[in-house]
Order: C-alpha cells, then structure tokens, then sequence
C-alpha cells in the first residue's frame, strides 16, 4: 500500500459526503414546490411503513402545487394522513383519486429559520470531510511509522489529502450559498 494509494481511497469517500449533502439540502423547503419534499414522507400500506415514492405519482404541475396520484385508490386517506402526520407545513386536499398539496410561499421567519437549517446541515458535512481527512492522515502516519513510506511520500500523501478536503469543502460551501440563495430570494 502506498500514499497514492490512501489519497485515491480518500477521494470516493468525500464523493459519498457530498452526494449526501445534496440528497439533504433537497429535503429543505424553498419557496417552490418539489418532488423532493416528500421523500421522507412514509405511508402507512396495509401496516407496512412504505415511502410515499413507492406507492404514488407525484406531479409538480404548477410552481406552487404538488399533485400526489395513489397507484391503489383506495390509500388516498392514508397518504393524506401520512402528509398531515410529516408536519411539511401543509394541507392537502383531495377528490377521492388525487391529491393536491398547495405549497405556501415562506415568510420572512421561516426563510431564516431555513437558512440556518441549511448551515447546520453544511457543517456536520463539512465536519464529516474532516473526518474523512482525520481517517486518512492517521493511516499515511501508520504507514511511515510501519516503515512502509518515507517521510517525504507521508508529506506528499498528506499535502494530497489537505487539497482534497479543501476541494469537498469549498464544493459543501458552493451547495450551501446556493442553497440559502434559493431559500432567501421571494
């Protein structure tokens, strides 16, 4: 195993940090409606706790609108029970084959309260990387101690990781300021 070796192991990690922090900040709410405010929404099937995903359609077709289409008719009470039980904020309303959920624009309050959601997101991502970062560095330091590199591949491999954890955490910032940006803009 060489110092190469441990930065190459290290990027694929960061990469998966990254992706979670993107799968996160979809969940948080903006002022438009998406699909993706209702991944964490589970539907109570016939006992069985089913993503909303699994067992519906859903439709963004207005900015402001999502519209929730049961696949099994008969579970639209129990999808609309599941959406009120998720505390998103809103009220649906149904016609006995589907559902609508009107988005409410955010208020002042809310966007801020969001924003900061968004940091505190940002951060335990950013603190992640580090961790990541942490992981690799103790295992170069190992290596030169097993004598396994020299001192100058463990200052390399660590100068390598260092640009690497630079590199995730500027790409964490980048998602959070646009984030915030789509949060405050009315």
């Amino acid at each position: 195993m060489s110092a190469s070796t441990v930065t190459n192991e290290t990027k694929p990690k960061m990469d998966a940090v990254v992706e979670d922090f993107k799968r996160k900040l979809s969940n948080v709410r903006t002022g438009r409606a998406t699909v993706g405010l209702l991944d964490t929404v589970m539907v109570d099937y016939y006992g069985t706790p089913t993503p909303l995903s699994q067992m519906a359609s859903v439709a963004v077709p207005e900015p402001q609108m999502l519209t929730i289409q049961p696949w099994d008719i008969s579970q639209v009470t129990a999808v609309e029970k599941a959406i009120i039980a998720a505390n998103l904020g809103m009220n649906p309303s149904n016609d006995g084959k589907v559902i609508r959920l009107p988005v409410p624009a955010l208020n002042e309050e809310r966007r801020k309260q969001l924003a900061k959601q968004v940091h505190e997101i940002a951060e335990e991502h950013r603190i992640a990387v580090r961790n990541v970062r942490h992981a690799s560095n103790d295992l170069l330091k190992k290596m030169l101690k097993d004598k396994l590199i020299s001192e100058d591949d463990e200052r390399t491999g660590l100068d390598e990781v260092q640009k690497l954890t630079n590199t995730f955490v500027g790409k964490i910032d980048e998602l959070a300021k646009h984030k915030e940006q789509d949060i405050m803009s009315v």
